[in-house]
């Protein structure tokens, strides 16, 4: 029997028993369908990770203060200290004193709201520097964003995210208008492009005021001149691990302490935090992985059950084609074709589905989802091979049949 034969033999076989086959080929469909999924699910989550690294920028750091203890002795989360301050800011921004850092922003946040007219709406208040828009790498699609005589003249002046902008103006233009936090008015002087490939949404809902007019005209208080966070740019990427020496050996000397590992702050980099994002994603990957191995695995036992059914229902059309001179080579190759044949059909539709899911999906769930290509081809090649190995039995079992004991057999 030619290879042209067996196939012919095995495509017929599969077509005479159209449910059974498609019941079977269910089973790795919904495996490979999964797997290609599991894999898109996590491209896709590595992609926004990566992208949100991007928009701030590959050789950025990010200075944040350590926690803080109250009178009560309750420990605050980390953030809650007020050990960086603006002077920390001006000092890193020395080009003496760290040479390998390009620019520097402070920024100290808070929740509040703001009104406009009828409008009100809650936003993140965030008080820092002209440098801020250098070192974020945001533009504004209107107006202008703050200056240095902002800053010097404690200017009332305030630019909005998109997202602000259009809950307290709607449609019309922001740029010219007045807004009111606090019982202060603020005049809007520029709105923020819009991060279109950023999910967090505290991105695009913001309200920059200059540094001085936060601290001195709206927000005060006794720690007016701490900050949330400080922002360093280096002067790039290949020089980001030299700013952050300058960076920490200029903190630990001007908080006091001894050393970096005593110090009420803490420095992140963009890979550092990549890193750890693409840590938690791969850990989801291998874990939805592990199901759709579970439903391969399923789907080929019920490859081995099917192929079993056919040899046993089959006995006599094997003992004829062996008295007939068809060698045991000849019986085994031509069920595991058939079981190939139905790995395949699962494996292919598997992937169609997947890339179908990989549509729907995004837009009933806002989840991004990216096929990989090359998972879609070893899919189907698992698939494929799940056939032939649980296959393989069955096969066997029927090229070990002796011709008379099959012939005879009701």
């Amino acid at each position: 029997m030619t290879w042209r034969d067996t196939f012919r033999t095995a495509g017929e076989a599969v077509r005479t028993h159209r449910l059974r086959s498609a019941l079977t080929a269910l089973g790795i469909l919904i495996g490979i369908a999964a797997v290609v999924l599991t894999v898109g699910l996590g491209n896709g989550a590595r992609a926004e990770v990566r992208d949100q690294i991007d928009e701030l920028g590959t050789n950025l750091l990010v200075i944040s203060p350590g926690s803080e203890t109250d009178s009560g002795g309750i420990r605050g989360g980390f953030g809650t200290s007020t050990s960086l301050t603006i002077n920390d800011a001006e000092a890193l921004a020395s080009a003496e004193v760290a040479p390998d850092v390009k620019a520097v922003a402070a920024t100290a946040t808070t929740q509040g709201a703001l009104t406009a007219g009828t409008s009100n709406w809650t936003t993140t208040l965030t008080g820092t520097t002209a440098s801020w828009q250098d070192v974020r790498g945001r533009q504004v699609t209107s107006g202008r964003f703050l200056t240095e005589e902002d800053d010097d003249e404690r200017a009332a002046v305030v630019v909005l995210g998109p997202d602000t902008a259009a809950e307290l103006f709607g449609v019309q233009d922001a740029v010219g208008q007045q807004v009111t936090y606090e019982g202060a008015t603020l005049e809007v002087v520029g709105v923020l492009a819009e991060l279109s490939s950023s999910e967090n949404a505290a991105s695009n809902d913001v309200a920059i005021v200059p540094f001085t007019t936060y601290s001195q005209r709206l927000v005060g208080g006794t720690s007016r001149d701490s900050v949330s966070a400080i922002y360093l740019k280096a002067t790039s990427s290949d020089t980001l691990s030299a700013a952050y020496q300058e960076a920490e050996t200029l903190l630990v000397n001007l908080n006091g302490a001894t050393d970096a590992s005593s110090a009420d702050f803490s420095i992140a980099t963009q890979e550092s935090i990549l890193s750890a994002a693409t840590s938690v994603d791969q850990t989801m990957t291998v874990m939805l992985g592990g199901i759709a191995v579970i439903s391969l695995i399923v789907g080929g036992i019920g490859v081995m059950n099917i192929m079993l059914v056919s040899v046993t229902e089959r006995i006599r059309e094997i003992g004829l084609r062996k008295a007939l001179g068809a060698r045991p080579r000849a019986i085994r190759r031509q069920f595991l074709v058939e079981a190939s044949v139905l790995g395949l059909a699962g494996g292919v539709l598997g992937v169609v589905v997947g890339a179908v899911g990989a549509a729907v999906l995004p837009q009933v769930t806002d989840t991004r989802v990216i096929l990989s290509f090359s998972a879609s081809v070893l899919a189907i090649v698992i698939a494929v091979g799940i056939g032939v190995v649980f296959g393989v039995y069955p096969a066997t079992r029927a090229a070990r049949l002796a011709p008379i004991d099959a012939l005879r057999s009701e």
